[in-house]
């Protein structure tokens, strides 16, 4: 299985693509994570990716799975990306 891509191997290939020095491509990498960390709240679209979206989990009872024990489980927070149609089509292939 080959390796992800590095930041820097991802700015590189930005900065190939649109004529950009490296440190530009890697800049608008840094200004588009910081976009979506602030604006994940309302759920933030990368189009053609996906969307980061903020999704409530329900308290609920779990186990332990070494010793079979019930335990509480609180509820929570949590951030989920959501994998556009475009994207699953692109890389799985479209049906």
């Amino acid at each position: 299985m080959a390796k992800a891509l590095s930041k820097s191997q991802v700015a590189a290939a930005i900065a190939d693509k649109a004529g950009l020095t490296k440190k530009q491509a890697g800049e608008i990498l840094e200004h588009i994570a910081q976009l979506a960390y602030k604006n994940a709240k309302n759920s933030f679209t990368l189009p053609g990716l996906g969307k980061l979206v903020l999704v409530n989990r329900a308290a609920r009872i779990g186990r332990n799975p070494k010793t079979g024990e019930q335990i509480n489980i609180p509820a929570k927070r949590v951030v989920k990306f959501r994998v556009a149609k475009a994207a699953k089509d692109a890389i799985l292939g479209a049906k």
